[in-house]
Parts: C-alpha cells; sequence; structure tokens
C-alpha cells in the first residue's frame, strides 16, 4: 500500500493559511531566521533541565482510501513535570515577543498535532502545550500555554487531517494513474544514430543514482533523450519528480513540446513551468501587497481553491494557463505556479529555481528537505558562469552612502514635524510607535556610516584593484547593518526610497550569506571603477563545492549540451568528483552533409568593428542566403554590434531580397517568443 508522507509543518502550514501576500513586512530572511533561530533552539532547550526531552521525533500513520498517510514531525521539547506533560514549541523571530497577545494560529496548530500524536503515543487523557516565543536579539521570551483534554484535541486533529486528505486521495489516484501510464510507453521516434545510447546512459544513471556529462552534437535529439528514460525511471519508482532546469525560457517550451509528444503517446504526467515573478506578474509595477495589488489582498484565501482546480483538470501547465487560472481565482499567478508544482510530476524551470540561495525553491531544497528527485540540466556549459554569479556578491560603496542619504533627509523631516506638532490624547499611542520606529531609523543611519567609513579605508588603500585576505572587521559592521535593517523594516510599512533601500538591505543579506559559504574557490577583492566608483566583491570562482550540496538533494543528475568539451573542464566546475561518468555522442549526420565556412577576412575583435567592416559581414549573409534561400539567424557577441550590422544590411538593401528582423535588448517575454516564432513558419527570414 502507498504511504504518503507529510511533515506537521507542511500540513499546518498548507491547510490552515489565510489572508494577504505582503512584501513590506520588512524582514525579508526566513532562512537567516530560520538558521539563527535553531541556535537560539539549542540554547534555550540547554536550559530546561534535566525534564525536558528536545527534538523528540514523532510519527502518526492514518489510513486513507487505499494508502497511508505518514504524518511526522519533531517537537522541540517535552517536558514531563510533576502532574502534567508538556509539548513545548519554540518559534524565534526579530519582532518584539512581549507584544504578542497570543500564539500565531500557524505555531499553535503545529503544537497541537505534536502534542495530539504523542498524547496516542503514551495513551494520555489530558496534554499541555506550550508556545515559547523569542527574540532573536535580545532573547526576551513569552509563554503561552494551554491545556488540552485528548477528545478535544483529537475532534480537531481529526478535523485538520480531513480536509487534507482530499489532497491526500489525489495525489494517490493521480500516482496510480502516472505509473499505469508508463508502463507501456514507448520512444516516440525511430532512434537517431546515438540516441539510443543517450537514453540508456541516462536510464543507468538513474538507476545507479549517479550523476553523468553528456556531450552531444546538435541534431541528436538530446531533449527527447533525457526526458523518455526519465519518465520510465519514474515508472519504475527511482524518483518522485522530475526536474528540467534550463538556462532560457526558449528551451523550457522544446521541454514542454516533448512532454507533449509522450502525452500523445499514453502519458498521464502533470508538468508544469515556472516562470521568474516579474514576468508572470499582470500588474504594471510589481508591488506585492495588498494594498498596491488585488490579487495579493486575500490570496492565501483563494490559492487552495485555485490549485485544486487546476490540477483536477489540466496535464501541461505553462505561463499562459497559469495567468487563465489566476485571474479565474483572484491569486498571484507566480505564488499560484510554486503551490501548483507540489503536486506536479515534471518541474520546468531556470537554474537558478534549484541552484541560486537567493530564489531557490526552499519547498524542495531547502535545509533539511529530502526528496526523489532526477535533474536534467539543459545546455549546461552555461551552468559555469550561472553557478559563478549565483555564489558570488558584491557590493557598492555609493549604494551605503546612497541610502544613507535618503534615510537621513526622511529623519530630519519626521524631526520637524515632530517638533510643530500638537498632539492630543488619543495621538499618543501614534505618537510611541512613531518614536520607536525614529529610534530603529536612526540606528540604521549609524550602522550605514559605520560601514560606510570601512569602505573608504579600503577604497584609499586600492590604486586599481586588491586581493583582500581578511574583512572580519568589515563583516562585523555588515552584520550589525543587517539587525539595523530588520529592526527598522519590521516597523516601517512606508518605506523613504523603497526600491534602493530594499536593494541595498538585500544585497546586505546576500554578502553575508555567501561569506559564509566562502571556500578555497573563493577570492574577495576590492576594485576602483569608472565615475568615482567603488567595489567590493566576494567572487566564486569555482562553484563545484557549492554546487554539489544542491546535487546532493538529487537521485540522479544528467548534465547535458552540445558545447561540453573538454569535458574534464566541466565535470571540475560542476560536480568535481573524478568518478562521475561522461559519454560522448557523435553527431547523427553524414559528413558530407556538413558544412563549415569561414570568412577568415571578417572579425569581431573590437578595433576592427566599423562599418566598413559590417558591410562585408552583410555580404556574406547575402551570398549565403541566395545560394539557399530559407530560416537563417545570425549570431552576435553584442547587442549594439547587432544594431549596428541590421542599420547596414537596410543601407545594402538586403531587405528587398529577404524578411530581416533584428533582436532588441528589451523584448518582453511574449515579444521574444513570437519573434522565435516566426522561424517555425513556412517563410524566409534571416
Amino acid at each position: 500500500m502507498e504511504v504518503i508522507k507529510v511533515s506537521v509543518r507542511s500540513l499546518v502550514e498548507f491547510i490552515l493559511r489565510s489572508g494577504d501576500i505582503d512584501n513590506r513586512r520588512g524582514a525579508g530572511s526566513k532562512e537567516e531566521a530560520m538558521q539563527a533561530g535553531s541556535r537560539l533552539h539549542r540554547k534555550l532547550q540547554k536550559r530546561m533541565g534535566a525534564a525536558y526531552r528536545a527534538e523528540v521525533p514523532l510519527v502518526i500513520e492514518l489510513p486513507g482510501d487505499g494508502f497511508v498517510l505518514r504524518l511526522e514531525g519533531r517537537a522541540d521539547g517535552i517536558l514531563e513535570e510533576d502532574d502534567q506533560v508538556v509539548v513545548d514549541e519554540i518559534k524565534g523571530m526579530y519582532k518584539n515577543v512581549l507584544k504578542l497577545t497570543a500564539p500565531i494560529a500557524v505555531h499553535l496548530a503545529q503544537a497541537k498535532c505534536y502534542a495530539y500524536m504523542y498524547a496516542v503515543k503514551e495513551g494520555l487523557a489530558q496534554i499541555v502545550v506550550q508556545m515559547t516565543y523569542a527574540n532573536l536579539e535580545t532573547e526576551q521570551i513569552k509563554y503561552f500555554r494551554e491545556s488540552y483534554a485528548f477528545d478535544e484535541l483529537k475532534a480537531w486533529f481529526d478535523d485538520i487531517v480531513a480536509q487534507y486528505m482530499v489532497w491526500a486521495h489525489h495525489q494517490h489516484t493521480h500516482r496510480e494513474a502516472v505509473l499505469a501510464s508508463i508502463s507501456d510507453l514507448e520512444f516516440p521516434y525511430e532512434y537517431r544514430k546515438g540516441q539510443r545510447d543517450m537514453t540508456a546512459s541516462v536510464y543507468s544513471s538513474i538507476k545507479r543514482g549517479e550523476r553523468l556529462f553528456v556531450q552531444a552534437p546538435t541534431g541528436i535529439g538530446k531533449t527527447m533523450a533525457a526526458i523518455f528514460p526519465s519518465v520510465k525511471a519514474i515508472g519504475m519508482e527511482m524518483g518522485e519528480k522530475l526536474f528540467y532546469l534550463t538556462a532560457k525560457t526558449s528551451l523550457a517550451e522544446v521541454a514542454m513540446h516533448s512532454y507533449e509528444i509522450l502525452r500523445a503517446q499514453g502519458l498521464f504526467f502533470q508538468t508544469v513551468a515556472i516562470t521568474a515573478k516579474e514576468k508572470c506578474c499582470p500588474m504594471e509595477q510589481m508591488e506585492c501587497n495588498p494594498v498596491a495589488c488585488p490579487l495579493a489582498k486575500g490570496h492565501y484565501d483563494r490559492v487552495n481553491d485555485a490549485i485544486y482546480d487546476m490540477i483536477t483538470h489540466e496535464q501541461r501547465i505553462d505561463r499562459e494557463l497559469i495567468a487563465d487560472y489566476a485571474a479565474k481565482h483572484q491569486v498571484c499567478p507566480f505564488e499560484l505556479s510554486l503551490d501548483v508544482s507540489l503536486f506536479a510530476d515534471g518541474i520546468i524551470c531556470d537554474y537558478n529555481y534549484a541552484f541560486d540561495p537567493r530564489v531557490n525553491l526552499k519547498r524542495y531544497f531547502g535545509d533539511g528537505v529530502r526528496g526523489d528527485y532526477i535533474f536534467l540540466v539543459d545546455e549546461a556549459h552555461n551552468l559555469v558562469d550561472r553557478a559563478s554569479a549565483m555564489y558570488s556578491a558584491v557590493l557598492m560603496k555609493e549604494s551605503f552612502i546612497h541610502v544613507k542619504h535618503i534615510l537621513s533627509e526622511d529623519f530630519k523631516l519626521h524631526t520637524r514635524k515632530k517638533e510643530d506638532a500638537q498632539l492630543n490624547l488619543f495621538e499618543i499611542g501614534e505618537k510611541n510607535q512613531k518614536e520607536e520606529l525614529a529610534d530603529k531609523q536612526r540606528s540604521l543611519i549609524s550602522a550605514l556610516g559605520k560601514c560606510n567609513k570601512v569602505l573608504l579605508e579600503y577604497s584609499r588603500a586600492c590604486e586599481t584593484y586588491q586581493l583582500l585576505e581578511d574583512i572580519e572587521v568589515f563583516v562585523l559592521k555588515l552584520s550589525m547593518l543587517y539587525r539595523a535593517f530588520e529592526n527598522y523594516l519590521e516597523l516601517a510599512r512606508e518605506i523613504p526610497g523603497r526600491e534602493d533601500v530594499l536593494k541595498l538591505y538585500f544585497d546586505v543579506l546576500h554578502f553575508l550569506n555567501m561569506y559564509e559559504l566562502r571556500d578555497d574557490g573563493t577570492v574577495i577583492y576590492s576594485e576602483q571603477l569608472p565615475r568615482n566608483s567603488f567595489m567590493l566583491k566576494l567572487y566564486c570562482v569555482n562553484p563545484a563545492a557549492k554546487l554539489s550540496a544542491c546535487l546532493a538533494k538529487a537521485r540522479a543528475t544528467v548534465f547535458f549540451s552540445a558545447t561540453m568539451l573538454p569535458i574534464h573542464y566541466y565535470k571540475e566546475l560542476l560536480s568535481n568528483q573524478p568518478e562521475d561518468r561522461a559519454i560522448y555522442i557523435d553527431s547523427p549526420f553524414q559528413k558530407e552533409n556538413r558544412k563549415i565556412f569561414i570568412g577568415n577576412d571578417v572579425s569581431s575583435r573590437y578595433k576592427r568593428r566599423g562599418k566598413q567592416e559590417y558591410g562585408r559581414f552583410c555580404q556574406y549573409i547575402d551570398a549565403v542566403f541566395c545560394e539557399k534561400p530559407g530560416n537563417y539567424m545570425v549570431f552576435f557577441p553584442s547587442y549594439q554590434m547587432l544594431g549596428d550590422v541590421y542599420e547596414v544590411a537596410v543601407e545594402q538593401g538586403l531587405e528587398d531580397r529577404m524578411q530581416i528582423m533584428c533582436q532588441s535588448a528589451n523584448m518582453k517575454e511574449e515579444e521574444r517568443q513570437a519573434f522565435l516564432n516566426r522561424f517555425s513558419q513556412q517563410e524566409a527570414v534571416v
């Protein structure tokens, strides 16, 4: 019988969530709070004495229709006092815990689940739930205690579980349909040369739980040769989710099309494409709060209905479909796509969502989260530079000065208003809040100044660039700045220069996080830039060690590309595991059908660029097109050069013989897709 596992925290957060999306709540780093909270948990647990058992694992299995729901978690503490048993749940937060008047509903629900599970295990008729809230900086503590009779707790627990059983039943029946559809699935084409070898290698690597590097030329059908054996492996229960990771949105469409081909062969397999928030937001300006966005207001009250509607009616879930369902249910399309992915069999997304610590999908790749995943990394040669950028961090000195100036001017303005104001008794409460915010703002301004002072010292010591061996003093100041940001943003609702302030806040957070992750593959340097700009950069030269932690989340990973030579270079920078397998696939095309022409009298080197050189480029383009009319793409090293050559092509009259399309640097996603779609039509386009 199938066992469906879910954590207590995931269950209560999914069933009981409600209210708005609100990015104004300031304290933005859940990961940072969780890390600090874990440290404080351990500290508080040690203080509780010998009668306190910390981190008590709890499991309960609940029968469903053809499956078993296994609910599991870990209580922060069990305290056996003289006449009662207390289940303790500890929550760390940056806000003032002394102002709390009641436990937060989702936190209390998590503790009540643990209390019920422990009461069942020990046969208790009565049990006490204690919520322990602790401030992560001051370590101030506030307790809430309530005693529950077993029957009362059971009625509440049964209701929560009954709500989740609807979702678990869908998951069970869906999984049965998926496995049944895969059993007789056949490769949809006649195998091309080398394609069968790649398919077999991918399947065997998944079966063995290995990493595989595939160098295969364009034209072999790499996408299908990677997806088909991965789907078959899932059919043999060697994986529960298939992640197709890409560098570009256009590559995601290729993967979606491959799944469609397999569905035409009888595959039942739900796939969702996750698109960046800024690309799928329907608002003119992306502000994720209930004041600016009607979709954010009450989003969590409606989103579960939207999820269930979509997952029970659709298999191919792309950006357009998500937008339709989001509009129907009035929810945020980006958040909807993330939630729907929990129920999908295949997820298609950018590298960032698996590997970038700032935006990776914490529900799959967060600390302590385990899953049985298969990674397919398309155009894997791109991942080296992308990963290096993900684990690098930059701070600009002028950003500190700019934000300090914004906040200082705002502080002066409010100080003048305060001096001029005649407050009545009704306004005293608001006055106290404003004074508390002013204190936090003053501390933030001071912390910005201290960081800028250290950066000024670095700048004076740096003529061009300078490697820095020890920046501990600056990191200490930066940590204090981060805390000052957290305290200020927790109270501030209207932030002056909001975008600039938040950008520096997140830059500081990212720098601190990357500093914690630094290793032998990291260097730190300062550099003087044009226009009196000064930069401090933490640069990840070799991302292999960081990527390894992400790759460990997967059962197997397949890296494939047409340009991954020398392969040992990519193995060193992406995995650094000499034992990883690598295969080379020959081109499926006959040599006599392949032509490589080299124009040795032209160059894209900067010193050669100019109208005369671009004229020769256009002569080559014209000659190739006239010899064999059709659809062609011409690639250039920069948008500037692309535009310059296009102007020369127009001057030379190439548009009289062919349709010429010129990509622009600021194309929106829809425009980019329409641009690419032109090349699938039966017309001659360059």
